[in-house]
């Protein structure tokens, strides 16, 4: 007899442990199953983004900024240091270590919660139309074995998208797994594609000292974030030594031998052009991940795009089956994943209840965070998608070295920006790029989803001195009566 289960979540990481430890905190009995193991081959819960992804990159971007500042800034606050050096090495276990301790800590909540754990990998298997529940097949080395559930909430994430002509080896051509675990610092870095993956570990070993060249196939620098941000941190970015970066870039070839890799590609001009780096971190977004998952027989609807395709309450075209994160649509960010599984979670319990309660969530308040040097954040619409949509709005902007902390930290650069309804005031968006924006930011996401005005947040008194000081100017400057500008 197979074993039973209310709930079966396919995929540990931010959407699927979540969804897991959300259906067992209200009553469900629930399975989680995923397939992960890391380098030394022992079951890693946490998926891409504990274990290879928003976990350790910020671990690493922590270490070259502390590196960074060390060498270039603590001389303009009096601190004299010399001799200053990195152990890679021992910077890669620091970061191990942290992750570790993340991942065991599911395993933690898994047994808190009282989540059943499998390791293998799950194929939904396809049933008859009079059966009532899922079957599915978790295979791993050593066995496999069925079990069966009422409802399945997929959330086997994403994976790198790979180029045809640079495959990765995780040698000299990288993807993000290569870019986390490099033992030294190379002298001379590549870079395919300028977004959150390609600019965050461009920015860790530029701070060690690498020549780093990044080249993106977009026409213009970071075409998803607010056109007004994305020049000020090309701007920015440009005057860091040892960084390059072009855009409306075509890859022709890339070759590579036991020293280095060769790009030949052409920019705007199309002139032929060549790199030569000593490694190449591929980073040109992710797919979703379906293989294996048993779609092809059970009939499950996948788009174009390769994404499960659902409704507004994470629902497929199969009676009870669920899927979130990246692999359905919108972005592909953790916290999206996190809060969808528990919008699942608790529909279900309202199916389960009777009360036919749903969850959903609102797209339109979830914040997007780039961990460079200034951090780039945001919230809502940007101001060319506003000026697309004909929505008039008013705009208030204040720059972060008019604030007294950013001067105190030495961090002035950048500024936020508050877009706001000309008619209602009604916060429609906030942009940022500055210090601590990733944190700031998470004001902006309450006043938005508590349909706040601009006037709201420049009626809140905010502490002096403080970086939130920003925002409350900004908000003032919406209706032209900023303080300190």
């Amino acid at each position: 007899m197979s074993k039973s289960f209310d709930v079966a979540v396919i995929g540990a990481g931010p959407g699927g442990y979540v969804a897991a430890i959300r259906c067992a905190q209200l009553g469900l009995n629930t399975v989680c199953i995923d397939e992960w193991e890391n380098s030394k081959g022992k079951i890693s819960l946490g998926g891409t983004c504990l274990n290879v992804g928003c976990i350790p990159s910020k671990a690493l971007l922590e270490s070259s900024e502390n590196y960074f500042r060390a060498i270039h800034k603590f001389p303009a606050h009096g601190i004299k240091a010399e001799g200053i050096s990195v152990d890679v090495p021992l910077m890669i276990a620091r970061k191990d270590k942290i992750v570790t301790t993340f991942t065991s800590g599911i395993a933690a909540l898994f047994r808190k919660n009282k989540v059943t754990s499998m390791h293998g990998k799950g194929t939904i298997l396809k049933r008859e139309k009079n059966e009532k529940t899922w079957q599915i097949e978790i295979s791993n080395k050593k066995a496999a074995e069925k079990i069966q559930s009422k409802y399945v909430i997929i959330a086997t994430g994403s994976t790198p998208r790979q180029l045809s002509f640079a495959p990765i080896d995780n040698e000299k051509i990288l993807d993000n797994v290569g870019a986390l675990a490099l033992t030294e610092i190379p002298e001379r870095l590549g870079v395919i594609g300028a977004g959150v993956i390609g600019l965050e570990m461009g920015s860790v070993w530029r701070r060690f000292g690498a020549e780093v060249s990044i080249l993106e196939a977009m026409p213009e620098f970071l075409m998803a974030a607010d056109e007004q941000v994305a020049k000020e941190a090309y701007k920015i970015f440009r005057k860091e030594p040892g960084l390059s970066i072009q855009t409306n870039i075509k890859i022709k070839s890339v070759k590579h031998n036991k020293k280095n890799v060769v790009v030949e590609y052409s920019d705007s001009s199309s002139e032929l052009q060549k790199l030569e780096v000593n490694k190449l971190i591929v980073a040109v977004g992710r797919v979703p991940n379906t293989a294996g998952l048993g779609s092809e027989v059970i009939d499950l609807k996948i788009d174009d795009r390769g994404c499960i395709v659902v409704d507004e309450f994470c629902r497929t075209n199969l009676t009870n089956i669920y899927a979130v994160g990246d692999v359905v649509r919108g972005p592909m960010l953790a916290h999206k994943a996190s809060e969808e599984g528990v919008a699942v979670a608790e529909t279900i319990l309202g199916i389960e209840s009777g009360s036919n309660v749903t969850h959903k969530v609102d797209f339109n308040v979830i914040p997007w965070v780039i961990y460079t040097s200034p951090e780039i954040a945001w919230v809502g619409k940007t101001e060319q998608e506003l000026k697309a949509a004909g929505t008039p709005y008013k705009a208030g902007q204040f720059p972060f070295i008019a604030n007294g902390r950013a001067r105190a930290l030495g961090e002035t650069a950048g500024f936020v920006k508050v877009l706001a309804d000309e008619a209602t005031d009604r916060i429609l968006g906030v942009h940022m790029i500055g210090p601590y924006v990733s944190e700031l930011i998470s004001e902006a996401v309450v006043a938005m989803e508590f349909a706040a005005s601009s006037e709201d947040i420049a009626r809140i008194i905010h502490a002096h001195p403080s970086l939130s000081e920003v925002l409350h100017e900004a908000a003032l400057n919406a209706d032209g009566r900023a303080l300190h500008i």
